[in-house]
């Protein structure tokens, strides 16, 4: 696997580059800022990374630069995957996230990556279009106050179910962390979908879209 890093910190960049190169990953460019990952990037149009691993605040002004960066990175790179790494456990940046890159594409706090095989995991589910969120703020959102919102109509198997779409599982992955039947998940998903008003054809956008909504829903706190 193809994998670009643009990340600000010199030695968790090391690290991160040494770790993927020892899992089997070829790891070019790694650089410090979104900018210089772009350039690099450019640079070698022939053979674009399969993934992006991306800090959230860098040079110049340490705000917004990788979602800026995923921006334009999935305009020019449709097929390549985007992992933000952060330190910041906010579900705005992680809403933000979604709203700018739809498809292949993860959020995953830094503290929480402690498992290199688990993160090889969540580079492959991206680079292969599927959506991951981390657990820590799946759990933020799930035990906030919400406003008041169509997230009010859905039920606690609901929640559940959304809960862990938002973490990338898949209708199999779901049925299996709640125990329940594909065909019992799979009717779960739709009332989401229903509920939430999602009512297009288009399947995997509609998982997005409703992680979105779930994203967006975060209030005060109880």
């Amino acid at each position: 696997m193809r994998v670009a890093i643009a990340e600000d910190s010199g030695l968790f960049r090391s690290s991160l580059t040494l770790l993927l190169r020892s899992l089997g990953a070829e790891v070019t460019p790694s650089v410090p800022s979104g900018a210089e990952l772009l350039a690099a990037i450019r640079a070698s149009p022939a053979t674009p990374p399969e993934v992006v691993i991306l800090d959230i605040r860098m040079p110049p002004t340490f705000t917004d630069e990788g979602i800026r960066a995923a921006h334009e990175l999935r305009e020019l790179y449709p097929e390549t995957g985007i992992l933000v790494l952060s330190t910041y456990a906010e579900t705005s940046y992680a809403s933000q996230l979604l709203e700018t890159v739809r498809f292949g594409v993860g959020y995953l706090l830094k503290d929480n990556v402690t498992d290199p095989d688990a993160l090889m995991e969540s580079l492959e589910r991206v680079a292969a279009g599927e959506t991951v969120v981390d657990p820590a703020i799946v759990r933020r959102l799930l035990d906030r106050k919400r406003k008041p919102s169509a997230m009010d109509t859905l039920n606690e198997r609901e929640l559940a179910v959304l809960g862990h779409m938002a973490e990338g599982r898949s209708n199999f992955g779901i049925a299996k962390e709640l125990y329940l039947s594909a065909r019992t998940v799979e009717t779960h998903v739709t009332s989401v979908f229903t509920k939430l008003g999602l009512t297009t054809s288009d399947t995997e956008n509609n998982r997005v879209r409703a992680v979105l909504t779930f994203l967006r829903s975060a209030g005060s706190p109880r």
